[in-house]
């Protein structure tokens, strides 16, 4: 059931969040789910190579562009609890203010979901370092004994990494595939704002379709053309397999 969840995405740099998981956002808040993102960079030195290349351009140019580029997808996927934490990236500053404010912002939107990048990136460092604090402070944020303004602790979320572009070198398994065929439309749309990464749109286009196989013969299920997938950072809890 997703109506009524609560999902909230980090992403490393501007278009992170859309490649590896704008079509399950997209499908979260038309069945009824709060979805926030948190934009950590935008990218502009390590992620916006096409922009550079144009010539005559500034580290505020690129910005500029980037933060144009982010805003006009997440509106056509949707998104209308969006941050941007204009951090610099390549190399993100990994510091005790920034884990503070994670941790923070998990208490303050309270997920049942938090989405961001996978343990294992072999080409960019920036993903990796976020993952692993995004998840040391998703553990930070559910002990009571770490008091943070005044924000009460939270209960335990699912915490799911998505498929890094490199996927077989990185050693990334799924574990999860989510069909997302229905808002496929809308995620090829906001993939084309990034002018930055025009090579991504085909890469990521392909992989949709690529996953989407994969849903079908493992499901059975005929109708499933496009999906993502994801990696769950803990096992499955219940009471039955599921």
């Amino acid at each position: 059931m997703i109506k009524g969840k609560k999902l909230l995405v980090f992403s490393a740099h501007a278009a992170d969040y859309v490649w590896r998981s704008g079509g399950t956002i997209a499908k979260y808040i038309e069945n009824g789910a709060e979805v926030s993102v948190v934009v950590m960079t935008f990218g502009v030195r390590g992620e916006s190579n096409d922009i550079w290349k144009k010539g005559g351009q500034t580290y505020d140019s690129v910005e500029e562009s980037r933060r144009k580029e982010t805003e006009k997808a997440a509106e056509i996927l949707g998104i209308n609890n969006i941050e941007f934490w204009d951090l610099v990236d390549y190399p993100i500053d990994i510091t005790r203010e920034l884990e503070d404010n994670i941790v923070a912002t998990i208490r303050r939107t309270r997920p049942d979901i938090i989405i961001t990048h996978d343990k294992n990136d072999v080409l960019n460092p920036d993903h990796n370092n976020i993952s692993q604090l995004v998840w040391q402070a998703s553990v930070q944020a559910t002990s009571t004994g770490v008091e943070l303004d005044n924000l009460p602790s939270v209960k335990q979320m699912r915490i799911f990494g998505f498929e890094p572009h490199q996927t077989e070198i990185s050693g990334f398994v799924p574990d999860q595939i989510v069909d997302i065929t229905d808002v496929f439309d809308k995620k090829v749309e906001a993939m084309q704002c990034f002018e930055g990464q025009k090579h991504l749109i085909s890469y990521y286009t392909d992989r949709g379709s690529m996953r989407g196989n994969h849903l079908r013969r493992i499901s059975g299920n005929s109708t499933y053309k496009y999906a993502e997938s994801f990696a769950s950072f803990y096992p499955v809890a219940g009471d039955e397999l599921v």
